[in-house]
């Protein structure tokens, strides 16, 4: 079997199994978020939390609902990695630095996991489980629940309430991470993944010399790093560690678990608007995109073009050689596609072309399927943008699933898009003006490139990096925080000020007018629209960067 047999292999079975799950697993996210009853776990943590389950908030109380928690989670985490010297199982590491803890504090709450450490040298095993782990659950129920939220906007008709926020992150917790992680651990621990509590274990190496492996919790961290599009990885190297990911069929899993969420998002939208359809079509959008990038980033690396690659038959520099380049390239794509932001190779050592792919998915905002929740709601504003450009050009009238859009809600939408741009390009630029890019490895085009896949990875909360970049000092440890930071609640205010307007229309019969939103015609539209908004912004950077390196 060919390299290139194995890949398309390996490709064509993860579809398969999406395709399986898709429908099951999106009717009982369906059930968990449209569900009335309370468990009895939940209405004690909502007795501890002061929160009245039937109460309904509208937009405004949603989202700083939203700001509060994730305002609290981040002094919490930034507090324990401080104070970690004292805690148990600290390992004898010392406090985070100030400029990092804030980071990393910003970095997992915000869902991005950007990482500027080496996690088995700096975290203790108490920090890694009770302040990134916990944060690996809640910062993706909280993108789920927002993209409820909009769907509620779409699904409801003069009202003013979109739900309740602590009802919906408790539920998504509890009835949909939870089972999902401990089952897939259970998987991983199964597969090779380590799951203890060792502080290390001293090997004596082939040359002779000492080393200490780190041990830890590990699979319990890397199945929600996956499941919830966190992509934190408990030691340096992420999933190309043998500890992490141990074999061709972990990694397969691990990609499994990374697109479950998102591409079964889709299927809750279709019944919570009562047209599955509708759906199917924002479903399928997702599928090109994602089927484009996978297969590009594949033909890319596998064709192998540069000096080095063409002169030892493969573009083999920063592989790992037990996934090969096939599935390295396939879990480069779902890591950008989605915000997940694990690595099982060295995207900084790929060819021009093949790294500028990776890039362009984050630049795209991260909707094919995009994080969990926030892949939803990107793609949901993208089709609110496509029916309005669509109404502009042929006269129709300007309606989604039953809602008009008008000024109102096409002012959300740019702003939603604008966010990002706004704060790669200006970041890329500062770091440029300020000298701060002297701490990329390389010059040139790709030396731009490094600096252009931080702040992009940064703003669009992925966290995944080109890693030829030092990024440990305080300039960027602030301002990649900032960005991850504004990247994330910018846009989630505006999705929520969105579904609050949307919710207080009353529904718009479909006439002669009306654009049929569910036909193959407006999936290309959406697809079309989504590619000409990434060129008209970013090209001029990627001309400058990849494009010219690989040119």
């Amino acid at each position: 079997m060919t390299v290139t047999t194995a890949g398309v292999l390996f490709i064509l079975s993860l579809v398969v199994a999406l395709v399986a799950v898709h429908r099951p697993f999106g009717d009982h996210l369906y059930r968990v978020v449209s569900g009335t009853r309370s468990a009895r776990v939940e209405r004690v943590i909502y007795r501890l939390v002061g929160v009245d389950p039937a109460a309904e908030q509208s937009w405004g109380t949603y989202a700083r609902s939203v700001l509060a928690f994730s305002a609290v989670s981040i002094l919490f985490l930034y507090g324990f990695q401080r104070v970690q010297d004292r805690l148990w199982l600290s390992l004898g590491f010392d406090p985070v630095v100030p400029h990092g803890a804030w980071n990393t504090a910003v970095s997992f709450v915000t869902n991005t996991n950007w990482q500027w450490y080496s996690g088995e040298s700096t975290m203790g095993h108490l920090v890694q489980m009770a302040g990134l782990a916990v944060q690996n659950f809640v910062s993706a129920a909280v993108g789920i629940a927002v993209a409820v939220a909009l769907v509620r906007g779409f699904a409801r008709s003069r009202t003013g309430g979109l739900g309740n926020f602590w009802v919906d992150l408790t539920r998504i917790t509890v009835r949909i991470l939870l089972p999902v992680a401990v089952l897939g651990a259970l998987a991983l621990m199964a597969g090779g993944v380590v799951q203890n509590l060792s502080a290390g274990t001293d090997v004596t190496t082939l040359t002779g010399g000492t080393q200490t492996i780190t041990g830890g919790p590990v699979a319990s961290q890397e199945v929600i790093k996956e499941l919830g599009t966190n992509g934190g990885g408990f030691y340096n190297v992420n999933s190309a560690h043998p500890f992490e990911n141990p074999t061709a069929w972990t990694n397969w899993l691990e990609i499994f678990l990374i697109l479950l969420i998102p591409f079964s998002l889709p299927r809750v939208f279709g019944r919570m608007i009562g047209q599955n359809r509708q759906g199917y079509a924002i479903a399928a959008v997702m599928a090109i995109l994602a089927l484009a990038s996978v297969a590009l980033t594949n033909v890319f690396e596998l064709a192998g073009n540069g000096t080095v690659p063409q002169a030892v038959g493969a573009a083999l520099e920063g592989k790992e050689v037990r996934f090969d380049v096939s599935n390295s390239a396939t879990f480069a794509a779902a890591t950008t596609l989605t915000s997940t932001g694990a690595v099982n190779s060295f995207h900084d050592s790929y060819t021009a072309l093949g790294g500028m792919i990776p890039l362009v998915d984050m630049m795209l905002g991260e909707v094919a399927p995009g994080g969990v929740g926030s892949g939803l709601y990107g793609m949901l504003v993208l089709a609110v943008i496509t029916v309005f450009v669509a109404g502009l050009m042929v006269g129709r009238t300007p309606e989604y699933v039953g809602k008009k859009i008008g000024s109102r809600e096409i002012r959300f939408a740019a702003l939603y898009f604008l966010v990002t741009p706004t704060l790669v390009l200006a970041g890329t630029a500062a770091a440029f003006t300020t000298g701060n890019n002297s701490t990329a490895l390389n010059v040139g085009p790709h030396g731009l490139s490094e600096v252009l896949y931080a702040f992009t990875s940064a703003s669009n909360n992925n966290g995944s990096a080109f890693a030829g970049i030092t990024v440990n000092t305080t300039w960027w440890n602030t301002a990649l925080g900032l960005c991850m930071l504004l990247g994330r609640f910018l846009p989630v205010v505006f999705v929520l000020a969105l579904a609050g307007s949307l919710a207080r229309q009353q529904p718009t019969p479909a006439s002669e007018g009306t654009l049929p939103t569910h036909r193959p015609l407006f999936v290309g539209m959406v697809v079309g629209v989504t590619v000409v908004l990434v060129a008209l912004t970013f090209l001029p950077a990627l001309a400058l960067g990849p494009l010219a390196e690989g040119l």
